[in-house]
């Protein structure tokens, strides 16, 4: 049994974790992009998001997408679609049925990796459409994971620029667990029992 919501207050009281496996960051691909997409497609269960760049005034440009993350339990890597786009192989990836993919608010991320390449999504489940089930009303990744996994985790990069040079290790960091976070918490639920209505939550429907 999960609590429905959490407060600020309780939220500061939880420690600090984050992604505790191996980053790797992929520009182009190559020999470490097919290493990377070859145990991604060895696991039954992603971990999903997207990083944007942001824009702080309306007369800046909308910002692509320019960061994909792919979590497994060990393992967790970044794509940098503004650099190289979407990649076929990272298309059949998303559009495998037997790798499910798990993140927040994921109809907005797949639309803006859809606008490099399109691609059919199959097997995505939307955690914010899920939890209601388990009684939880937050939808925050912040606070849904605090109140599931029982730690908080670090959102200070979440407005940096993803578009830099070069990545600091903050934000390495911090993609990676946002993506991490989200299949370690569908698995935790799955776990768990429900509490109201009978099914495992939405997944996004096959299709666009």
């Amino acid at each position: 049994m999960y609590i429905d919501s959490i407060s600020s207050e309780e939220l500061q009281q939880l420690e600090y974790a984050s992604f505790p496996g191996k980053i790797s960051v992929i520009d182009s691909p190559g020999a470490e992009f097919n290493r990377a997409v070859n145990y991604l497609r060895s696991q039954k269960i992603l971990g999903f998001d997207t990083e944007t760049r942001p824009c702080f005034s309306s007369d800046q440009p909308r910002y692509g997408v320019a960061l994909l993350q792919l979590s497994g339990p060990e393992k967790a890597y970044l794509f940098r679609i503004n650099r190289m786009g979407m990649n076929r192989r990272l298309c059949n990836l998303l559009s495998n049925e037997k790798i499910v993919k798990v993140g927040a608010a994921v109809r907005d991320d797949i639309r803006g990796l859809q606008k490099y390449n399109d691609f059919t999504p199959k097997s995505f489940v939307d955690l914010q459409s899920m939890v209601g089930d388990y009684g939880i009303r937050d939808k925050s990744v912040k606070k849904m994971t605090a109140i599931i996994l029982g730690f908080r985790i670090s959102k200070t990069q979440q407005l940096s620029n993803w578009e830099a040079e070069v990545l600091s290790e903050s934000q390495e960091k911090y993609a990676a667990t946002d993506a991490w976070v989200c299949r370690e918490m569908y698995i935790k639920l799955l776990r768990s029992e429900k509490v109201s209505f009978p099914g495992i939550g939405s997944c996004v429907p096959d299709g666009k």
